[in-house]
C-alpha cells in the first residue's frame, strides 16, 4: 500500500519506533505535535509533500486535511510505503483516512509490549506459534507469571521499570487521556460520567459485554454508553473480542467480550494496586494473556481470528483461535494448580468442534502435561514464550 497507518494507545512507543527502527531512519520525518512544524505545514502543505522520497507524518490527526493531498500524490504515483502516518487513534484520523484513502492505507496497531518483547527472546520463534505448525510444545520447565508482570503490564516506560511508581504514572496517563485526547472530540459532553463508564469497563474486564447494563449502572441511556465504547475501542483502550459461532452472520448480533488492551491499566483504573488476591484476579490474569496472545498472532500470524466460545449457564473457553481450515482453544487458570475439571469445557468443545486441532489448559504453574493428542494442559509462561 502507498500509505501506511501506524496508530494505536498513546504510550506504546509509536513515535520511539518511528525514529528508532532502522529500517525508517532514512524517511524524512515530520511530527504535528511540534508547533514550528505544524504551523510550518498548515501555511504550506506542498512543502513536506513536493519530494519524491518517502515521508513519515507523526501525529497526523492535527492537520487532518493534508490528507486530501496524500490522496493527490499516491494517486498520481503508487510508490509502497510512500507515505507513513501516525498518531493516537481517534475518530477525525481514522473516519478522515477511510473516507479519504479508501483503497490507498494499510493499518497496523502497535501494541502494548508483550513478554517476549520484555524479557528480549524476540530472536526466536514463539511457543504458540511452533505449535500451531508443529504441534509441540518444548519440554523444558516454566516460570509462573508473576503479581508484579500482570499489574505493570505492557506499557513500555512501566514493564521496562524506567518509572519509580507505576501508579502515579497511571494517574498521568488516565488525566493525558481524559483531559487532552478525549477534548479533542465532541462526541464527550460530560468527562465524569465519561471517566465512570471506563471505571465501570475495568470492574467488567473480560466479561461478556451487557451494553444495557453498563449503560444503567453508568447512569447513560445506551446510545450514549455505545458511542463511548466505540471511542475507547477507536483509542485502542479498550479490545472487544467476538464469540465463536457455527454461523458466522450471526456473530455480528451476539455480544462480545470486552477487555481493557493492557493489564497495567485495567489494574490502576480498576483500583486493585498491591492487593494480591481479589475477584478481579483471574480477570486480570486473562486480560494479560490476551493482550500477550493478540501480539503474538499480530506479528506471526495475522491472519488468525481471536474469538470466545460460550455456552450460556454451560460451558465456556476463553480464547478460540480461528484459522482457516482449524482451531485451537485456549482456556485460561489463573492457579498454579489444575484439576480434572478444569477441561470439562475443553473436552466439550472438542466433542462438538470437529474443526478443532487440539485444546489448551493454560494455567499458571511450571509442568507441561499432554492428556491426548488434542488436549493439553500448558504453563501460561511456555505459551507466551
Amino acid at each position: 500500500m502507498p500509505v501506511v497507518v501506524l496508530s494505536g494507545m498513546r504510550q506504546t512507543g509509536k513515535s520511539t519506533l518511528l525514529l528508532n527502527q532502522p529500517q525508517l531512519r532514512s524517511r524524512k520525518y515530520y511530527s504535528f505535535d511540534d508547533y514550528n512544524t505544524l504551523e510550518a505545514v498548515q501555511t504550506d502543505p506542498q512543502s513536506i509533500l513536493s519530494g519524491d522520497e518517502p515521508i513519515t507524518i507523526d501525529e497526523a490527526h492535527k492537520f487532518p486535511e493534508i490528507l486530501s493531498m496524500i490522496k493527490r500524490i499516491v494517486d498520481r504515483k503508487r510508490v509502497p510505503g510512500q507515505v507513513l502516518l501516525s498518531g493516537s487513534a481517534n475518530f477525525l484520523l481514522l473516519k478522515s483516512i477511510a473516507e479519504s484513502l479508501a483503497g490507498r492505507a494499510l493499518y497496523i496497531n502497535c501494541l502494548p509490549f508483550n513478554r517476549r518483547e520484555i524479557t528480549g527472546t524476540t530472536q526466536t520463534k514463539p511457543a504458540l506459534i511452533r505449535f500451531l505448525d508443529g504441534g509441540t510444545f518444548p519440554g523444558q520447565k516454566a516460570t509462573p507469571i508473576t503479581w508484579q508482570e500482570m499489574t505493570n503490564g505492557g506499557m513500555p516506560v512501566v514493564c521496562l521499570k524506567q518509572v519509580k511508581n507505576p501508579v502515579i504514572w497511571f494517574r498521568g496517563y488516565e488525566q493525558t487521556y481524559l483531559e487532552r485526547d478525549i477534548r479533542a472530540l465532541s462526541q464527550v459532553a460530560d468527562l465524569v460520567a465519561f471517566r465512570h463508564l471506563i471505571q465501570l469497563l475495568a470492574l467488567r474486564n473480560a466479561q461478556v459485554l451487557n451494553i444495557s447494563e453498563l449503560a444503567r449502572d453508568a447512569k447513560l441511556n445506551v446510545m450514549t454508553t455505545s458511542r463511548y465504547l466505540d471511542l475507547l475501542e477507536v483509542s485502542c483502550v479498550i479490545s472487544r473480542i467476538p464469540p465463536h459461532l457455527g454461523n458466522p452472520a450471526s456473530r455480528l448480533i451476539k455480544s462480545p467480550k470486552v477487555y481493557i488492551s493492557d493489564s497495567g491499566l485495567a489494574s490502576y483504573i480498576a483500583g486493585i494496586r498491591d492487593r494480591r488476591r481479589t475477584p478481579l484476579s483471574g480477570a486480570l490474569f486473562e486480560c494479560y494473556v490476551m493482550q500477550n496472545i493478540m501480539s503474538i498472532l499480530a506479528a506471526h500470524a495475522p491472519e488468525t481470528v481471536l474469538s470466545f466460545w460460550h455456552i450460556q449457564g454451560r460451558h465456556e473457553i476463553d480464547f478460540i483461535l480461528e484459522r482457516p481450515d482449524e482451531t485451537i482453544a485456549i482456556e485460561v487458570k489463573y492457579g498454579s494448580r489444575w484439576h480434572e475439571n478444569d477441561l470439562k469445557g475443553l473436552k466439550v468443545y472438542l466433542e462438538t468442534a470437529k474443526q478443532c486441532r487440539a485444546a489448551i489448559l493454560a494455567y499458571n504453574g511450571s509442568e507441561t502435561y499432554k492428556i491426548n493428542d488434542r488436549l493439553f494442559v500448558v504453563p501460561v509462561a511456555m505459551l507466551l514464550s
